[in-house]
């Protein structure tokens, strides 16, 4: 008998191959990704945080600025592809509402909510059918989106992912923990969720995200009980990807060792590409700025040392020197840039071969 990749089933949405294309701010994962990614079958990402011309443009024009490019760009992988589309929100952006309200209004297939709790995200569906997805790094922390979603709304989240430590950006574990390797690995947090999910009443599709990098780590996650995966460094090797070809190289150029964790100003641990930047600011150099929009509510302007928007919009201009990259753990095995359709086909085999 011959073997089947097996699909990704959230709700009356199937994704095969079993594969959601993470969300990468500032300005990574556009329509051009996120398009090219639901042409072939799995989900493609818009991630919302900065997507406008936010540091050329007037302070209190940033809510604004970023909240129509991101209607935009929704219409604009509508355009390109038939397939799931889908926005990553993050919780701790001030404009969170908004952007949540502009996904409603256009009807995305999907809204993923992590770096922070969606303790209210269902009540601004508006009854529409649009598929939720927290991003938990631990069962705990699902348990009580869980019992708040079914309490207040009665409803359950359409589907789970959960994030490990070995995920790009900024990661929701202590610094000196992901420093000293103290976190628990993706795989026993997979198997922590799985675990708590099959007591519950309602069966809900986990996807595993953070360090999942070929077809091999996709079907051993799917062995542990994940029903698909979350990925992401990957997809920023590709041709489709809206990001400067400079940044994309530097993933091309990255070894082992040039991947580490910085302290964030936001106040988290971040994983990025070692490069000057990366070292004047471990030596304490300072970018002065003044913020006027406040984007993410966990940061202090006033005492932050640089402004971690401006920096990542600097990176993904390919304005390298004035900037860091962010990138998971496995960055440096990316060694060609490759389209999306070679990327999933390649993901494709392997996982054939390993399940």
């Amino acid at each position: 008998m011959l073997k089947k990749i097996p699909s990704l089933l959230i709700g009356d949405l199937e994704i095969n191959p079993p594969i959601i294309q993470g969300g990468m701010g500032v300005r990574v994962s556009k329509s051009g990704l996120a398009s090219a990614v639901a042409n072939q079958g799995c989900v493609g990402i818009i991630a919302s945080v900065g997507l406008g011309d936010f540091e050329h443009s007037k302070a209190s024009q940033f809510n604004k600025v970023n909240n129509e490019v991101l209607r935009t760009e929704i219409r604009k992988a509508r355009s390109l592809s038939k397939g799931i589309i889908g926005v990553n929100v993050m919780v701790v952006l001030s404009n969170y509402e908004e952007l949540i309200k502009i996904c409603v209004e256009e009807n995305v297939d999907i809204i993923i909510c992590g770096s922070g709790l969606p303790l209210d995200l269902p009540k601004m569906l508006n009854g529409k059918n649009i598929k939720l997805i927290p991003i938990v790094s631990s069962a705990r922390a699902f348990n009580i989106i869980y019992k708040k979603w079914k309490q207040n709304y009665n409803k359950i989240p359409d589907a789970v992912i959960v994030e490990g430590p070995m995920a790009g950006g900024h990661l929701g574990f202590d610094y000196d923990d992901v420093v000293l390797e103290r976190t628990p690995t993706l795989e026993e947090l997979t198997t922590e969720l799985v675990a708590f999910v099959k007591t519950l009443e309602e069966p809900i599709p986990i996807i595993a995200a953070g360090g999942i990098f070929d077809g091999k780590d996709i079907a051993r996650f799917l062995k542990l009980g994940a029903s698909g995966v979350q990925m992401a460094t990957r997809f920023v090797t590709t041709v489709e990807c809206d990001v400067h070809e400079d940044f994309k190289q530097a993933y091309i150029n990255a070894q082992k060792d040039d991947i580490t964790i910085i302290k964030s100003p936001v106040g988290l641990p971040g994983r990025v590409i070692i490069n000057e930047f990366v070292h004047k600011i471990r030596c304490g150099a300072t970018v002065p700025f003044n913020c006027s929009y406040h984007c993410l509510r966990t940061c202090e302007p006033r005492t932050a040392p640089y402004c971690i928007a401006k920096v990542l919009a600097n990176a993904a201009s390919g304005l390298l020197d004035d900037s860091f990259i962010f990138a998971g753990s496995n960055a440096y095995r990316c060694n060609e840039i490759v389209t999306v359709k070679h990327l999933i086909d390649e993901l494709k085999k392997e996982l054939m071969a390993n399940l």
